[in-house]
């Protein structure tokens, strides 16, 4: 169980929290939540979109501060037929209340000089408050393992929690260039911190064991399984110390040459009568026959009752073992770089159009952990891999008339070319997301748009889970815009995101069943920004 538990905790809440690939963020500005296309940006958040565009913005110095409230429900549902209520529901809450962005532009001549911040990454924490399968399932085949064993058992419980926090924040610096009135260029780099953090536990596993003879308290009861574990170790310990104290006290005999002798005439060997009886009648107590038996084919017989009692015992003691409380605090840490290289063209003043391109971001993750919060899940000083893939994006604006701005991206992130922890047989082909967008100017100051985004995902079945899953999405955004000065501007947006529904079948692999999950999120976004010109367009 806590191998499977090590699997889940290293792929929890690493990916991203909305628009974007597999790990990275694209939703980074409230124009973006609004237009849900802003490659071809050429306002202020083209300090992340489209670096290139900022030329256009004119000299002086332009700012924009940012921030994004989302929500985001998970769910799993499993059918796998040993969990309390199967099929079951496990329900994950997102929450990011805090998803900031901020641009600062400072335009002269042909020369443009940018910083950004933003969550290039996660952004969010999840929360599952009664754990998922994953966790479970090991639980739940306890009763029906130890009933096939001969120890009735029906029931068990546990209190399980898990939460988990990631965030991939990105500084970033470019300089651009206007080469003419039709094409400029930048020039970028990001600095990502990131940082994944996890809180839980595994804690009380009980079982109603109905087995005396391991104790008085295993009467059919909810009892503790570390506890039940415990004392069927020490009683099958005890039991195959006796039957090996027989089998040695055998032995003397058969080494002095009395295997042959029948055990019903073993005082003619030195054995009572008493003793005579008493080992006939643990044969039968243990399913034997001794009728016939020699002195040899006894001691064998308690030699080998024994050595299986002896792993039986360890078999509880392995039990024992696994069914302790387990509680995580963690923390996996690390930063990289990232170059962005990007051109903006204007083939006419209708017209923009632009290509952005992230190179791969390397990120080893160390593991930190509390005292004696991480066991066999974290290792402390340990490396994950928690690498940002390399991205290409294009995008294109096109204004018909004075009041209409019609605006398509187009991403495409190269997770083939990412380890993630070593999944990349996991994925088939690259993340691609694509859109369209529109803004109608109702008056000089208002603005009021209107946008759609769809995003394919490249992994194939085997990438499903519980913890990590990835389906198709469409999104839809609107909002407006507003003048509320000459020199600032306004935005308030929202967004809501529908998820194509996952499943995946699982194969019997012993002890568990054949069964199915099903995945789905839903996701909802408020955004506002300010944008601040202190320039001349």
């Amino acid at each position: 169980m806590r191998k499977l538990l090590f699997f889940i905790a290293s792929l929890f809440i690493t990916g991203s929290l909305l628009a974007g690939g597999l790990v990275t963020n694209n939703n980074q500005s409230a124009m973006f939540t609004r237009l849900q296309n802003r490659n071809a940006s050429t306002d202020i958040d083209a300090v992340y979109f489209n670096p290139a565009g900022l030329t256009k913005l004119g000299n002086g110095f332009f700012a924009s501060i940012n921030n994004q409230t989302i929500t985001q429900t998970q769910k799993v549902v499993s059918s796998f037929p040993f969990l309390n209520g199967a099929p079951k529901e496990y329900v994950g809450d997102v929450k990011a209340p805090l998803f900031p962005g901020v641009y600062l532009v400072y335009n002269t001549g042909k020369l443009s000089f940018s910083a950004g911040f933003n969550p290039v990454g996660g952004g969010g924490g999840a929360e599952y408050k009664t754990g998922l399968s994953t966790f479970e399932m090991p639980i739940s085949v306890i009763p029906a393992s130890l009933s096939a064993q001969g120890i009735p058992t029906t029931q068990y419980s546990a209190d399980i929690y898990f939460k988990g926090s990631s965030a991939y924040m990105g500084y970033q610096g470019n300089v651009g260039y206007k080469i003419s009135d039709k094409i400029s260029v930048a020039v970028g780099m990001r600095f990502v911190s990131a940082s994944n953090k996890y809180k839980g536990h595994i804690n009380n596993i009980s079982i109603n064991p109905t087995y005396p003879a391991f104790g008085a308290a295993y009467n059919g009861s909810m009892v503790l399984a570390s506890k039940f574990f415990t004392d069927g170790q020490t009683y099958l310990t005890g039991v195959s110390t006796q039957m090996g104290g027989t089998a040695t006290s055998l032995q003397q005999i058969v080494t002095g040459g009395g295997g042959s002798v029948p055990l019903s005439s073993g005082t003619a060997v030195g054995l009572t009568a008493v003793q005579v009886a008493t080992i006939q009648g643990t044969i039968v107590a243990l399913g034997g026959n001794p009728a016939g038996m020699t002195i040899a084919q006894s001691q064998a017989f308690f030699a080998g009752a024994s050595a299986g009692y002896a792993g039986k015992a360890s078999a509880m003691g392995a039990n024992a073992a696994a069914t302790q409380n387990v509680n995580v605090d963690a923390t996996m840490s690390g930063t990289g770089i990232t170059p962005i290289i990007s051109v903006n063209y204007s083939p006419t003043e209708q017209l923009n159009i632009s290509a952005r391109y992230e190179f791969k971001t390397k990120i080893d993750l160390k593991t930190k952990v509390a005292p004696n919060m991480g066991g066999p899940l974290f290792i402390n000083d340990s490396i994950g891999v928690g690498d940002l893939s390399a991205s290409l994006s294009l995008g294109a604006t096109f204004r018909p008339t004075e009041k209409i701005m019609l605006t398509a991206s187009f991403n495409e992130y190269f997770d083939k070319n990412v380890k993630y922890d070593g999944r990349t047989d996991e994925i088939d082909k690259n993340f691609i997301e694509y859109g369209l967008g529109v803004e109608y100017a109702l008056t000089e100051k208002l603005r009021i748009s209107a946008g759609w985004s769809h995003t394919t995902t490249g992994v194939n079945n085997n990438y499903q889970g519980a913890m990590s899953f990835s389906t198709n999405t469409n999104s839809f955004g609107g909002g407006f815009g507003y003048h509320i000065t000459p020199m600032i501007d306004l935005n308030l947006a929202f967004q809501r995101a529908f998820y194509a529904e996952g499943s995946k079948p699982f194969d019997a692999v012993i002890p568990f069943p054949a069964y199915t999950e099903t995945y789905n999120k839903s996701t909802w976004m408020i955004a506002a920004g300010l944008d601040f010109s202190f320039g001349k367009k």
